[in-house]
């Protein structure tokens, strides 16, 4: 079989590296940095780095765009203007509205697959391995076409599964898009509370809460500015939802929290266990105990162990 990828990074990398490998594939690449062409080509990645988009792609049968979601969509045209009638085409944006053309040789692609460090020289074979990889094809997409998508997704090792475009972006928005907002916000929260400070070594809450923080901004602003509707809907649900995360009516969780109301602040679903239990029947339960406010126990200080950046 015939590859290409359009964009050798992470992605785009590990996808050559699993065609080459699960599907015996010849694999051309193209990027706009000469440098991630000749990094893909040590890395094994592709067989032949292309000089421009049409050289990579003009005999294709299965053509991969592994682009920033701001370019996707004129990027995507380009490449079905260049592959010939017989090729599938397929990106792996992570929205996928923006994305939809009407063409029978494409279908929308996005595998929920990634890792902590970026660039084609971390690309690996099996980064698809047990991972969902969401196909959106079109009315008009050609079924032969979309087969050859899913089979050769699936030789990747990954689960392909087929959803519609809009269902895709609102999912998305709420499980992927806006944690990563959140966790910005909590680490430009942690750093406004310091004055200025770094942030100082952390517990696991606040480093797993916030791991994702650091993600490419660039290329995240255009996830946010592509999916805005369905993000910004998520957002505006999470605001009441973190006030009265019960679902009990007039309820607000400061006000629980002020008032030192245990049995409302605690709003997980999970059962005391037996152990808590044991404690708090010893010590009586947390209304019954003396409350002063925070800054009553805790008096502000300047941290005295300083790091330069949150690792974890």
């Amino acid at each position: 079989m015939r590859v290409a990828v359009v964009g050798v990074g992470l992605i785009g990398g590990s996808i050559g590296i699993a065609a080459r490998e699960r599907l015996g594939a010849s694999v051309r690449g193209w990027d706009p940095s000469p440098d991630a062409l000749s990094a893909a080509r040590a890395r094994g990645a592709i067989d032949e780095a292309s000089p421009d988009l049409a050289a990579a792609v003009g005999d294709a049968e299965l053509t991969f765009v592994a682009a920033p979601v701001g370019v996707l969509p004129g990027l995507v045209r380009e490449v079905l203007d260049a592959t010939p009638p017989s090729c599938v085409v397929s990106d792996v944006g992570s929205t996928k509205r923006a994305v939809a053309v009407d063409d029978e040789r494409f279908c929308g692609g996005h595998p929920l697959a990634g890792a902590e460090t970026s660039g084609v020289a971390n690309a690996r074979g099996d980064l698809f391995e047990g991972a969902v990889w969401y196909l959106t094809p079109a009315a008009r997409t050609s079924g032969i076409l979309l087969e050859r998508l899913h089979r050769a997704v699936a030789a990747f090792g990954a689960r392909p599964l087929s959803i519609d475009p809009e269902t895709h972006d609102r999912l998305m928005a709420g499980v992927s898009h806006l944690p990563h907002v959140l966790a910005n916000v909590l680490v430009a929260q942690a750093a406004a509370a310091l004055d200025g400070e770094s942030i100082p070594p952390t517990g696991p809450s606040f480093r797993d809460a916030t791991r994702v923080a650091g993600a490419n901004s660039a290329i995240w602003t255009d996830i946010y500015l592509a999916n805005r509707d369905a993000l910004v809907e998520r957002i505006a649900a999470a605001v009441p939802a973190a006030r009265s995360p019960s679902r009990l009516p007039d309820f607000d969780i400061r006000d629980a929290i002020t008032a030192g109301t245990a049995n409302r602040v605690q709003i997980s679903r999970t059962p005391t266990s037996a152990r808590t239990s044991a404690w708090r029947s010893r010590i009586g339960p947390p209304s019954s105990r003396t409350t002063r406010r925070p800054s009553a126990i805790l008096p502000r200080v300047r941290p005295r162990v300083i790091v330069s950046k949150i690792t974890g």
